[in-house]
């Protein structure tokens, strides 16, 4: 009687591509000999990302291994909580917190623009005093083990965005690091403060910053930003952040 161990290769390799990925590797990698090589076939991960529209002709060849390719890709999210002020200030570490402090308010706000993107409804302003929040990303955790930061080194994209009112100018800042496991700082991105002079146009921009081919041995990611207002108004008259992301993502040509 046949079984499926009987099957030619390219039918399990259709039938694996149907199996969800953490089975593939803790199940049937460990049934025989012939699975696990079947399992470790680069068609394998490359036709489960044709399946979840992973793929794309032009990076054919430039990924180097379909398995993390795959992994990354079903793994990304933005790894900061809470980003867009929906739930108040929940997951944020605010320090220092000064002025009057941190507050939440609604989009357009008190001579403001509307954001680029119609889902984001709320924004973080700061005040007269030096306001900076922060939060701090435990990768391992968030599923992205030591081996995979260690030898694949995938993209981390780091993307803010900013605003001033209209009737009054304001400082922001943005730093971005990079930890060990016992916080020892790898690599970092902490460009110049921006200073928004008053009656701007209130637009919103973008700040994004990729860290490619840093050192081995990444296990956390600190992201800091805030600022105040410059012209030491009582009230909420400082910068205005929302949107921000952190984004794991295999790296590749475009």
């Amino acid at each position: 009687m046949a079984n499926i161990g009987d099957l030619p290769e390219d039918v399990l390799v259709e039938l694996f591509s149907l199996v969800p990925a953490r089975e593939l590797i803790c199940n049937c990698r460990l049934v025989c000999v012939l699975w696990r090589d079947v399992v470790d076939l680069a068609t394998v991960w490359k036709r489960k990302c044709q399946r979840e529209g992973f793929y794309h002709e032009k990076w054919d060849k430039t990924i180097k291994d379909w398995k993390i390719f795959y992994f990354l890709c079903s793994l990304k999210k933005n790894l900061l909580k809470n980003p867009c002020a929906e739930e108040s200030f929940q997951s944020w570490n605010l320090n220092p917190n000064e002025g009057d402090k941190w507050k939440v308010e609604d989009l357009p706000g008190t001579h403001g623009r509307d954001f680029p993107s119609p889902h984001v409804r709320k924004y973080f302003v700061t005040s007269y005093g030096q306001c900076l929040k922060s939060q701090l990303i435990d990768l391992k955790k968030e599923g992205y083990w030591d081996q995979l930061m260690d030898e694949i080194r995938p993209d981390i994209i780091v993307k803010d965005w900013y605003a001033a009112r209209f009737d009054c100018g304001c400082r922001y800042e943005l730093c971005v690091k990079l930890l060990s496991a016992d916080y020892i700082v790898l690599n970092e991105f902490c460009p110049e403060p921006v200073v928004i002079e008053q009656w701007s146009d209130a637009e919103w921009r973008e700040i994004s910053y990729t860290f490619r081919n840093y050192k081995a041995g990444v296990r956390h990611i600190l992201f800091k930003h805030g600022g105040q207002d410059t012209q030491y108004w009582a009230g909420w008259y400082g910068c205005r952040v929302t949107n921000s992301s952190i984004t794991i993502e295999p790296g590749r040509s475009p």
